[in-house]
């Protein structure tokens, strides 16, 4: 594994960390920003050691940082399942699609994956819970889907532009 790839991936997860632990509910909904940061590591990096790497790094930074009941569990089992997921979706996509669209497509796909796997971990952790999945879902993981998009169409550009200038993908 290459140094500069590692420093790059845990310079996104934390910042991923400090984005989760500090952001302010929207629509009364805490967006997971490690998720897009994790995603982001993956467009960089799509190597499966890396991804299995950002994957487990995330989901325990998730689990520490979460609020909601049974979060621990739920990030633990969704990052990594989502993550070589994402990659999947990745590297289908990447030979069909050129441009500055396959990023934040992906990253609404690659939420939506995310947050169906929570959500169902944490309805089955919490059988409990008053609120069922669809409630769930269109309440928490689409107002997510939103942000994350919206945070990798701004993010995407500029750190293609900083890949492009240092010659970190090449070291990759």
């Amino acid at each position: 594994m290459n140094i500069r790839v590692l420093v790059m991936l845990a310079l996104l997860i934390g910042i991923g960390t400090v984005l989760h632990a500090v952001m302010p509910p929207i629509f009364g909904v805490k967006p997971d920003m490690l998720l897009a940061m994790m995603f982001l590591g993956i467009i960089m990096f799509p190597r499966p050691q890396y991804v299995l790497l950002i994957a487990l790094l995330a989901g325990a930074m998730s689990a520490l940082t979460t609020q909601v009941p049974g979060g621990q569990i739920a990030n633990m089992i969704d990052k990594p399942i989502t993550a070589f997921a994402f990659l999947g979706l990745y590297l289908i996509i990447r030979k069909m699609v050129r441009g500055p669209i396959a990023a934040p497509v992906l990253t609404a796909v690659g939420t939506m994956i995310s947050g169906s796997i929570f959500v169902s971990v944490v309805v089955f952790i919490l059988a409990s819970i008053p609120v069922g999945f669809t409630a769930l879902f269109v309440g928490v993981v689409l107002p997510a889907t939103l942000v994350n998009t919206v945070v990798m169409i701004v993010l995407y550009p500029v750190v293609q532009s900083i890949m492009k200038r240092s010659r970190l993908s090449t070291a990759a």
